[in-house]
């Protein structure tokens, strides 16, 4: 431990006391700047009768307004925007399948941020200087590979820029180039699984040591697979593009016990989904966050719609969030049952013959919703192995989570993947 206490930055190594007090000079000029610059935020602010000069203690950033995606939208391209267009060195946006993208812009300083906190995670999760980093996430609007490239490079590290798809040939890469990270979504690392024994590889075998994941909720049952067929720690990177991009939050290899915030650079709460009401640390809701550095694009009590709760650190000063196990937008009700699709993956995981990729398909059957888990096969799994999949899968969904699905166990690489992520739910019932 006293190495990786030697490697902490400045605003790691701050105690507590002087973290708070810097979050609050922080968060007092970060409001300022979002109400002088930013329409939205002074008429939110005022409508709810709220000042920044108002701001006298953390506690008081729960009198102001959230912000939500939606209100991204409506300002669509630039309506979020603080600081003149001449001063925005990059721009990313979400994909928009769902509606418009959200769109978000970095000035120099915040391009410097926001490799400082993708270098610290790095390091958290045991890269060095000199590592290879092999980056898997997508590359493009997207922040997932830009993010994880800079903030290698920041550093230290050597990068290979290999993005998403081409999957046998990123087997080739990591075999010949032989990287000692890799920063990817655990989905896709579990479709490079299946290449590498596909092409005869054991994985166990690969110059791998670390796998940095993110992008989608996964879980311990996902992480004791990857850990046990690759021979390496994996851990978990969090963020989101209306933030900042990856490096809101990471796992540290040492302790695995949930991800400390970068609480200098974002200020997190926990609120009732329901009511918005703050609730203490402990407790289980929705994760909200308070950008403290940013220029370009600040974002004031943002709602991530991530459940999660706040714990006290561990391996640093930082507070942790646990692992992200759904949202609150993509909780599905059946017929009365609340499901996320974490407890079916648990399910999946640990049903024979059954690759980790799944979704769920909703429709409408007369005046009842029903749901159908698709389930891709293992390339070995025989026609009757399936079949017993299929079964144990119900059933088990059945006595676990108290509701009856159906399951069809599908080919292997069938279900649709975006960034190297699988569309975990579709919803064909009608509007």
């Amino acid at each position: 431990m006293a190495e990786t206490t030697d490697l902490l930055d400045a605003g790691e190594r701050l105690g507590a006391e002087e973290l708070r007090q810097v979050q609050l000079d922080r968060l007092r000029a970060q409001l300022r700047h979002a109400y002088t610059n930013v329409p939205f935020y002074r008429d939110s602010f005022d409508k709810a009768g709220v000042h920044p000069d108002g701001c006298r203690s953390l506690a008081d950033l729960a009198r102001f307004p959230f912000t939500t995606k939606a209100d991204l939208r409506e300002h669509y391209p630039y309506g979020m925007f603080a600081v003149p267009r001449e001063r925005i060195r990059r721009i990313h946006a979400s994909s928009g399948t769902t509606g418009r993208p959200t769109v978000v812009g970095y000035t120099d300083n915040d391009l410097s941020m926001w490799g400082d906190v993708v270098a610290r995670s790095i390091r958290a999760a045991g890269g060095r200087p000199g590592d290879t980093v092999h980056v898997a996430y997508g590359y493009g609007l997207f922040t997932g590979g830009l993010g994880a490239h800079y903030g290698a490079e920041r550093l230290g590290c050597t990068v290979i820029p290999a993005s998403g798809g081409m999957t046998a040939r990123q087997v080739q890469l990591i075999q010949d180039l032989k990287p000692g990270i890799i920063m990817v979504t655990p989905s896709y690392m579990l479709t490079l699984l299946d290449e590498f024994e596909r092409q005869g590889v054991d994985p166990r075998s690969t110059s791998l040591r670390v796998g940095i994941f993110g992008a989608e909720p996964w879980t311990e049952g996902m992480r004791r697979e990857i850990e046990e067929r690759f021979a390496i720690d994996a851990v978990d990177i969090y963020g989101l593009s209306e933030v900042i991009g990856p490096g809101v939050a990471q796992e540290c290899v040492e302790t695995k016990d949930g991800l400390h915030v970068h609480e200098d650079h974002f200020y997190p709460e926990i609120v009732d989904p329901l009511t918005g009401e703050v609730l203490p640390d402990g407790e289980r809701g929705e994760l909200v966050f308070t950008s403290l550095t940013k220029e370009a694009m600040p974002v004031i009590r943002y709602r991530t719609r991530d459940l999660t709760r706040l714990l006290p650190g561990t391996a640093r000063t930082f507070r942790r969030m646990e692992k992200i196990t759904g949202r609150s937008d993509d909780m599905v009700i059946l017929r009365g049952v609340n499901l996320f699709p974490t407890q079916i993956e648990e399910i999946v995981l640990r049903t024979p013959g059954v690759a980790p990729h799944f979704q769920l398909r909703l429709t409408r059957e007369g005046r009842l919703d029903a749901l159908t888990v698709r389930a891709e096969a293992r390339p070995d799994a025989a026609a009757g192995t399936r079949q017993d999949a299929a079964r144990s899968i119900a059933a088990a969904v059945k006595d676990g989570i108290g509701v009856s699905v159906a399951v069809e166990i599908v080919e292997p690489e069938s279900l649709e993947r975006s960034v190297g992520k699988i569309r975990r739910i579709v919803d064909l019932r009608p509007s």
